[in-house]
């Protein structure tokens, strides 16, 4: 059996937030298995976990692939360590296979994620991009997995509805839309329907990106971003170095076993 928790990253209330499932691993599972429980899952990423020596590895699942870095579910993740099994602590460190090292701190009440931050670099538009979207942004650059897509207006990002299936074709990650908010520093969006998620809810990690994308912009190093999908969510950004330090609130939904 495998403990899993269900937990609502970057949340602002009830049902709001990005859902990432959990998995305590105890014994090792396979590459597949853990691709299998993340497509049973259904969310846009089930992170799985393991203590090691003085800090936990993590992986991250979508239901269609794993990624390099994701900041929900490490959010998630840092929630139940820090929360259930370790609740004396006030940091975890998670070691990933690509990114490093992780840190995540208790910060009042919420956590603040430590990643490394991205560089972009303006960029044409690629077609199929312009042409899903149905239009063309101000500004188009490349990040570390991303496209980011600049436009004028939050009104302008809550209209846009891209052809998903087009948008697939891209080779990067996913598309990042942004703007200036009317209440907050920054807005955006995130589709990414080629690694099986047409639009994720709240992305940790595309603010590794929209940080020092923004900061650049507005001049300041401590910004507060909302992600405008339907669940939507707050995110609490600050640009410190080459490092991206996002917070936000969790909220745990349910716990349970996987009986395989």
């Amino acid at each position: 059996m495998i403990p899993i928790y269900q937990v609502d990253a970057f949340a602002h209330g009830p049902f709001t937030g990005n859902p990432a499932a959990v998995c305590v691993l105890t014994d090792p599972v396979t590459e597949e298995t853990m691709q299998n429980i993340a497509m049973e899952n259904n969310l846009s990423e089930t992170a799985f976990i393991t203590r090691g020596n003085g800090e936990w590895l993590i992986r991250w699942f979508t239901p269609a692939a794993e990624v390099d870095l994701c900041g929900h579910a490490t959010l998630a993740s840092a929630f139940v360590v820090l929360n259930i099994l370790e609740p004396q602590s006030d940091v975890v460190i998670f070691r990933s296979r690509v990114m490093g090292n992780l840190t995540v701190r208790k910060r009042v009440d919420l956590l603040e994620l430590d990643f490394p931050s991205d560089t972009l670099h303006e960029t044409d538009l690629p077609a199929v991009i312009r042409e899903s979207f149905g239009k063309a942004p101000k500004e188009c650059h490349t990040g570390r997995t991303d496209y980011l897509l600049l436009f004028d207006t939050e009104d302008e990002i809550l209209s846009l509805k891209p052809d998903f299936r087009m948008l697939a074709a891209t080779e990067a990650r996913g598309v990042i839309v942004t703007a200036p908010g009317k209440e907050v520093d920054f807005v955006s969006r995130f589709f990414c329907p080629g690694i099986g998620i047409d639009e994720d809810p709240v992305t940790g990690s595309a603010h590794t990106t929209l940080t020092p994308f923004w900061s650049a912009r507005l001049g300041k190093k401590s910004m507060t971003a909302r992600q405008l999908s339907a669940r939507g969510g707050v995110l609490e950004c600050r640009l410190a170095g080459d490092r991206t330090l996002i917070a936000g609130r969790t909220s745990l939904y349910l716990e349970g076993k996987i009986l395989i």
